[in-house]
């Protein structure tokens, strides 16, 4: 993938970072305490009020992780050490 290629999600969303995905819609500044980062799909956030209420997030070890759409799901089930430990670094 070039420099100026459109990213794509997990989902099949394009775009930059994929910015175009539903969690991000009325979602508060980025930065803010209501916010946070897809462990899949990193440089992707995800408001969490609006993660949880759609079912998007996995608790692991003690942690909650806020995922962008439902394509992260599976993908943080098959091997969530390898995103929980991305996530933290």
């Amino acid at each position: 993938m070039t420099e100026n290629a459109p990213r794509q999600s997990c989902c099949g969303h394009a775009g930059d970072a994929a910015e175009p995905l539903e969690l991000l819609q009325s979602a508060p500044a980025a930065g803010s305490e209501e916010m946070a980062e897809c462990p899949v799909m990193a440089g992707t956030t995800v408001h969490k009020a609006t993660a949880v209420s759609k079912g998007l997030y996995r608790d692991f070890e003690g942690t909650r992780y806020y995922l962008c759409c439902a394509g992260c799901g599976p993908r943080f089930d098959a091997d969530p050490n390898k995103y929980a430990t991305a996530a933290s670094a």
